[in-house]
């Protein structure tokens, strides 16, 4: 990929700022992560209290190797829990598995934007690799319908992160909320929970910001290629 003037002025601060998100909550999940629970439970013991209590019996949860690795699986229907996480009792462990437990109460509640956003993960998972390198051929050889594809292919992939935003934001405080309703942490635990997990949407936020304007760059780069 190569560096252009709209590159130096648009993606390239995005990325310094998803950089910034990145280790914010890093921080956050460090520092919270060395908070025991007042209640001694663990990422597991949180993740299990809360898919029953929601009604849900066919989740599974299991570990997974890595860090800030945790996530739910729809297709599958199993909540992976990192092993930061998994057996951890700390306050930050707990909400992260409240978090990822929150999709799981998306998934059984059909949230429309968790659907749409399953739906575009083939199309986004092309779009995000093979659209700006579709775009650059088109302005090689001068052809602007490979130019319009690789952008058509693009926008699914900004339009994945766009979605993104309210699904992990709901998952959030959906997170909150069924902690306070099920008595799991305390109030000054739960503050904990929500500097981790506002660290964390930040990062969506700055990934999202970050495709908006590397879309932008290559309308900008179109638009100059017609221009000549």
């Amino acid at each position: 990929m190569f560096i252009d003037q709209y590159y130096l002025m648009l993606v390239f601060p995005a990325l310094l700022l998803s950089l910034a998100a990145q280790f914010w909550v890093s921080s956050a999940f460090s520092r919270w992560s060395k908070v025991q629970t007042s209640g001694r439970i663990s990422g597991q013991d949180a993740a299990h209290l809360l898919l029953r209590n929601a009604g849900i019996t066919d989740v599974a949860v299991e570990p997974v190797p890595g860090r800030l690795t945790d996530h739910y699986s729809p297709t599958e229907k199993k909540l992976r829990l990192s092993d930061a996480v998994y057996g951890a009792y700390s306050v930050a462990a707990v909400g992260v598995a409240a978090h990822e437990t929150g999709h799981a109460i998306q998934h059984k509640n059909g949230y429309g934007p968790l659907w749409l956003r399953s739906v575009l993960v083939p199309a986004a998972n092309i779009g995000s690799t093979l659209g700006p390198y579709i775009v650059i051929a088109g302005l090689i050889f001068s052809f602007p319908v490979l130019i319009q594809a690789g952008i058509l292919a693009f926008s699914a992939a900004v339009l994945f992160y766009l979605v993104t935003l309210p699904v992990e934001f709901n998952a959030s405080a959906r997170a909150v909320a069924i902690l306070r309703q099920n008595r799991v942490l305390n109030e000054e635990e739960l503050r904990g929970v929500k500097k981790v997990l506002t660290a964390a949407a930040m990062t969506y936020v700055a990934s999202a910001l970050t495709a908006v304007l590397s879309l932008l760059r290559l309308i900008l780069l179109a638009r100059n290629s017609r221009n000549r």
